[in-house]
């Protein structure tokens, strides 16, 4: 696998100074095979020690495990093991974790799957960084190229809200937003805010929603009567599968309508590019 020579860069940076960081501790027993569940196609993998081997089965999996001791051949004998670093570099982040040795305890489970998570991720920053009014330009272009079938539709309190184009040009993500109000009362738009949220949420549990907040909008949010129409750019972002990217639109009425949308991930690696 290779990884471009910026990214490299900040990868080492960054090994330098695991040190100085608290990272997620992971325990990895003898005979497990311990899984990295990532948002995106991995990209580039280091393994600070011998005693683990790792592979990638699919394209967003890593696998590691403990090496038996070739020389004894007993897989009850083991290559001694310190505490290891596992980097995993995806498209857009890199996230670091701490390997452990544990003795196996009779009749304790032990987690097969990790999931990397955005609170793991570190950004790679590519390089590639475009003016204000580079974007708009982009923005204008995509908001004026013909529709296709709505990627995500909702409707509800007499407003219908398209996600009608998603498109990509570098590190960028551009979302082209539609609203079309089939009533007599005018929408008067309070603010339209970008959400990363559980698919499902249990409503017994404590849920923290992460906010993303857009690099660019081209048109200032305003009132409509009938249609509103814009474009939001964002810096790349990734989310595990389990979430989705809520859309909301909010009216400054204190019985305001909101309207909401949820993309998710695939929805964004399907995305067009510009």
């Amino acid at each position: 696998m290779q990884i471009n020579f910026i990214s490299w860069v900040a990868l080492l940076l960054f090994s330098f100074s695991v040190s100085a960081q608290q990272l997620p501790n992971i325990d990895l027993p003898e005979n497990i095979s311990l899984h990295f569940l990532s948002p995106e196609p991995i990209q580039y993998v280091d393994i600070s020690v011998k005693s683990i081997s790792g592979d990638l089965p699919i394209k967003n999996v890593l696998r590691i495990k403990r090496i038996p001791d070739s020389v004894v051949g007993s897989s009850s004998s083991l290559i001694p093991f310190p505490d290891a670093i596992v980097t995993i570099a995806g498209e857009s982040f890199m996230a670091q974790y701490r390997i452990r040795y544990v003795p196996v305890v009779a009749g304790k489970e032990y987690p097969t799957q990790i999931e990397v998570l955005p609170e793991h991720m570190k950004p790679l920053e590519s390089g590639l960084k475009l003016s204000a009014l580079q974007l708009e330009k982009l923005a204008t272009a995509l908001l004026f190229k013909k529709d296709k079938k709505p990627i995500v539709h909702t409707k509800a309190f007499g407003i219908t809200g398209h996600v009608s184009q998603l498109a990509t040009f570098g590190d960028y993500i551009f979302l082209h937003l539609n609203y079309q109000n089939t009533t007599n009362l005018k929408y008067e738009t309070n603010e339209i805010r970008f959400k990363i949220e559980d698919e499902k949420i249990n409503k017994a549990t404590t849920v923290q929603d992460i906010e993303v907040k857009p690099e660019l909008t081209l048109f200032k949010n305003s009132n409509f009567k009938r249609n509103f129409s814009n474009v939001y750019v964002f810096k790349k972002f990734s989310f595990p599968g389990h979430k989705v990217l809520r859309i909301e639109l909010n009216e400054k009425q204190i019985s305001g309508r909101v309207i909401g949308m949820k993309l998710r991930y695939k929805d964004l690696l399907e995305s067009d590019t510009l």
